[in-house]
């Protein structure tokens, strides 16, 4: 009996006939025995090469088989517009064979929620925080709803593990099985990743477990860099190539998305924009562009990078460059999806950090490396977290039954420190403990119960941004870094569209705009990108003895790349620390190391120089200094932390203030810091 022929009949006769396809991509057939048998599976393939149907046939196969009643599969994603754009896909494969798809996410309205509760569906598209919210919600029955869940899909594996959201999914997940009778399959989908046995052995702790696909990486695509100086000069390349055609530009912040969009449409260029702080309704028509649109520029960050249906999509740019070779990965994997089309993408370097960042990233992709998919270290905030949202969700817990609940959500870390968490978490009141039974504490419900706890759901924090509209029109989101100086003066690029601010309601967060004929700036409170010491080192590669044959530098692109290699040191194709110094007297210190060891080095002489900025391939310091004078002891030396620096760095992870001490230094030493040997 061959692959194909194990699957459900049905299902064989609508794949053939009503699909209309032949036969099914390799990575498919090879996915349908792992799956039909009950394995915990990772599927890996390029950009659209095919994983979600890899997964969803032969889950409707078993589906069909066994006659599972009620909600029986749960698909997660990491953005809500990649939801959006699988359920035309999924509703239309599940109703073939009679089932039915519903999505579950923050822009769907209650009453389709409400609906879906009292109707179930057999599939549910939904998000980590949806997940949470439903667990902790009083109007579920969580033993109906979640109790006939066979089969949990996480789609862009890779991005989960990339952050917290992964340790707070695999939580959640271990959550969900305390109501299901049987050992839910975990099927992970993923883009290429390095160490697939290891992701797929993170999401799936126990049980027999198979990685499907390949995890090779392609260098059949045409890649150019190019060199233009400015946003400005960005647009105006963009605004005159290929005209006629689909093109999405990537950027890598909101502010400069905003940016290019009203330059763009300043020029008459047919344009759309998404991210993530935009209304619902803007970001819809974004991802209907996709669709539909012919000859159109689509603008966005990462919001449309992951495994969206780009249909017929002709070019990619790239504003600067992503920070990592996979990011790139996918964003070019949206093209050369027609027939004989290849893969391609424009690199448009603003700056010279640009520049060299591109360099490097198609140094490394060059080599056919990309980076391994490692969840971050150290998750005691999410453990803080979980304890918090399992306690609002039974009301109460045993301490002992919540202490191991945790272990079993987070089996790498250790039992002692997740009692120290739980027992921190009580002496400051974020839990209450009466004869040893856990109950949510007043700082809980002071920090985290408004809207229904909402802010408690998600392992993420947002700033507090101020929704901004026009009319009864909801336009998007406004830091409030943005209302500064006089009102008449204040106006905003939001949308693509200049907006002047008429009034603030700060009791309801709300900003009141009117359109404006011309001006404003987009700005939002972020945290600068971290690069890995692999990409520092790619960089040096590049700049050093070449991009590589895979990738065009262009003319502009060579003439400042000439310029930057002057500036560096004289090392020779050797990797090891130099210092340069310029005309008023300062130092650049190269280490092309990557941001984290160069955290650690600065951390280490502070006392001896003044350190100006830090970032992956150097320091800018004040004044030179011998780099003899940084002996691998001083390197390797224990960082130590003052109460000040502590409660500075502990500002990006939320739910800090829930831990110990000691542990929050372990989590602020394991993801800001990195002990490095230059050698």
């Amino acid at each position: 009996m061959s692959e194909f022929e194990k699957l459900h009949p049905a299902l064989q006769y609508h794949v053939v006939n009503s699909l209309g396809w032949n036969s099914l991509r390799p990575t498919q057939l090879q996915a349908i025995d792992p799956i039909l048998s009950g394995v915990h599976c990772l599927l890996l393939a390029p950009t659209a090469g095919g994983k979600t149907e890899a997964a969803i046939i032969p889950v409707l196969s078993r589906m069909m088989t066994h006659a599972w009643p009620g909600v029986s599969v749960i698909y997660v994603c990491p953005i809500k517009a990649l939801l959006n754009n699988l359920e035309q896909r999924l509703s239309y494969y599940a109703g073939l064979v009679g089932r039915r798809v519903a999505v579950w996410h923050g822009d769907v309205s209650q009453s389709q929620k409400s609906h879906a509760v009292k109707d179930a569906p057999d599939i549910l598209l939904t998000t980590p925080e949806s997940l949470e919210g439903m667990l902790v919600s009083t109007r579920i029955d969580r033993k109906a709803w979640f109790g006939n869940l066979r089969v949990v899909i996480a789609d862009e594996l890779h991005a989960f593990a990339a952050d917290d959201r992964g340790w707070h999914m695999r939580a959640v997940l271990h959550r969900l099985q305390q109501y299901v009778p049987q050992e839910m399959q975990r099927l992970g989908l993923s883009a290429t990743v390095s160490n697939p046995e290891e992701l797929l052995n993170w999401f799936a702790p126990t049980g027999l477990k198979k990685v499907v696909g390949s995890a090779s990486v392609s260098t059949d695509a045409d890649v150019t860099i190019d060199f233009v100086g400015s946003l400005l000069n960005a647009g105006t390349v963009i605004a005159r190539l290929h005209r006629g055609s689909k093109r999405l530009v990537f950027c890598d912040s909101r502010s400069s998305a905003e940016q290019l969009t009203s330059m763009l449409r300043g020029q008459d260029v047919r344009t759309f924009l998404s991210h993530a702080s935009l209304s619902h309704s803007e970001r819809k028509m974004a991802e209907t562009a996709f669709a539909e649109e012919k000859d159109c520029v689509i603008v966005a960050t990462s919001t449309l990078e992951l495994g969206i249906d780009v249909g017929d999509l002709d070019h990619v740019i790239q504003i600067d460059a992503p920070a990592t070779v996979s990011s790139f990965l996918q964003r070019m994997g949206r093209t050369g999806r027609r027939s004989g089309a290849r893969r391609s993408c424009l690199f448009l370097c603003t700056n010279d950090d640009s520049l060299m960042l591109a360099m490097g990233i198609c140094r490394l992709w060059s080599e056919a490396w990309v980076e391994a998919a490692y969840p971050p270290p150290e998750p005691w905030a999410i453990v803080a977290q979980q304890a918090m949202a399992a306690t609002l969700e039974r009301s109460q817990w045993p301490r002992r039954e919540l202490i191991s609940l945790l272990c079993g959500a987070f089996p790498e870390s250790n039992t002692q420190g997740i009692s120290d968490v739980i027992s921190h978490m009580v002496d400051t009141g974020y839990l209450m403990d009466t004869d040893g039974v856990l109950q949510i504490g007043p700082m809980t419900e002071k920090q985290f119960g408004r809207a229904h706890y909402k802010d408690l759901l998600a392992s993420f924090s947002g700033a507090q941004l101020l929704l901004g509209r026009f009319g009864s029109v909801e336009v998007g989101y406004i830091d409030p870094t943005m209302l500064t100086g006089e009102k008449q003066d204040r106006l905003i690029l939001l949308a693509g569209k200049s907006w002047r601010i008429t009034d603030v309601d700060w009791k309801r967060k709300t900003v009141w705009l009117e359109p404006a004929k011309e001006g404003g700036k987009a700005r939002w409170t972020g945290s600068g990108r971290t690069l890995s010491r692999e990409i520092a080192q790619g960089i040096f590669r590049a700049l050093r003895q070449g991009n590589g044959e895979h990738a065009v530098i262009s003319k502009r692109a060579r003439l400042e790349i000439d310029l930057v290699i002057e500036d560096l040191p004289d090392t020779g194709n050797s990797l090891s620390m130099a210092i340069t110094r310029n005309d008023s007297g300062a130092a650049r210190l190269w280490t092309f190391g990557g941001t984290r060891a160069n955290r650690c080095i600065a951390k280490q002489i502070q006392s001896r120089v003044e350190v100006r900025r830090v970032d992956a391939i150097g320091l800018d310091l004040k004044t030179p200094i011998d780099p003899n004078e940084l002996s691998p002891e001083l390197l390797a030396a224990e960082l130590k932390f003052s109460p000040e620096e502590i409660k500075d760095l502990a500002k990006p992870i939320k739910f800090s203030e829930c831990l110990p001490a000691h542990l929050l230094v372990q989590i602020i030493m394991m993801r800001q810091f990195e002990n490095h040997d230059f050698g």
